[in-house]
């Protein structure tokens, strides 16, 4: 089969209802890439959260964290790196009107840098328990422009926040809203998406666009999957992005549906 890149995203998606990957899915990859398939992750997670699971899947391909915002070779230097920041003062402005957002928690993240305001709440395991003093975020400890910030706003806010957001920073800002039991935004440098993270890697590969195959289940997804040859949305995904796919997995994230649509599709040896 002509060579395919395929994008995967994480959540929802290539790792199971823990969050992790099964041993299917880990062969399945290896596979892919022995075949002489390009895999590479395309994910909203920051790198810390990325970085093991990249690992495990034995990749040497780019990576895009943030949704798209940072491109890179992990474990090594590459050339086509880039990072797409927002300016610091933006985050400056956040901490001074906290309360009329009603922000909860602030946190700003780089390729090795994290900061927020305070520890996360024990129920949010998106960012650490503890921080280090240094780790605090303040005018002070912010000395570079941060690729990602993350809010965790009032529950069922998160909509109201994002308008008013959008309203003040928007020549600036992109902002996403999570799916899932908890208010977080997401805030990423104006016009970030995962399309255009996928866009940049096909050009560095030479792949066209016909040949890219990408999987996804959630809103961040849906640029990706419509800009691609191949969009496949999970059996798990939401009704915005099934409309958006050309074909949806027989199985969901917790039954493996990313490997076994690989597996048939591609005919890799099981």
């Amino acid at each position: 089969m002509k060579q395919k890149l395929i994008t995967l995203d994480l959540d929802g998606t290539t790792l199971n209802s823990s969050s992790q990957l099964s041993p299917k899915t880990i062969k399945t990859i290896k596979n892919a890439t022995k075949a002489g398939h390009i895999v590479s992750i395309a994910t909203g997670r920051p790198y810390r959260m990325a970085r093991d699971i990249y690992d495990e899947l034995s990749l040497k391909t780019p990576m895009a964290n943030f949704n798209g915002a940072l491109m890179h070779v992990p474990h090594q230097k590459w050339d086509g790196e880039y990072s797409r920041t927002i300016n610091k003062a933006v985050v400056y402005d956040l901490l001074k009107h906290k309360d009329e957002y009603n922000i909860q928690l602030l946190a700003v993240e780089s390729k090795y840098a994290f900061l927020a305001d305070h520890a996360a709440p024990a129920s949010f395991d998106f960012f650490p328990h503890e921080i280090l003093e240094e780790q605090i975020l303040t005018e002070k400890t912010l000395r570079r422009n941060p690729t990602s910030i993350t809010l965790l706003v009032e529950p069922h806010s998160a909509q109201l926040v994002k308008n008013q957001l959008l309203h003040h920073y928007g020549e600036y800002i992109s902002v996403g809203v999570w799916g899932g039991p908890q208010s977080v935004l997401e805030i990423v440098s104006k016009g970030i998406q995962k399309a255009k993270a996928v866009a940049y890697l096909a050009n560095y590969y030479n792949i066209d666009r016909q040949d890219i195959i990408a999987f996804g289940d959630e809103h961040n997804d849906a640029e990706m999957l419509d800009y691609v040859g191949r969009g496949v949305a999970m059996k798990n995904a939401t009704a915005q992005i099934k409309n958006i796919a050309n074909d949806i997995t027989e199985y969901d994230n917790a039954e493996d549906g990313v490997a076994n649509y690989l597996n048939d599709y591609l005919k890799l040896a099981e």
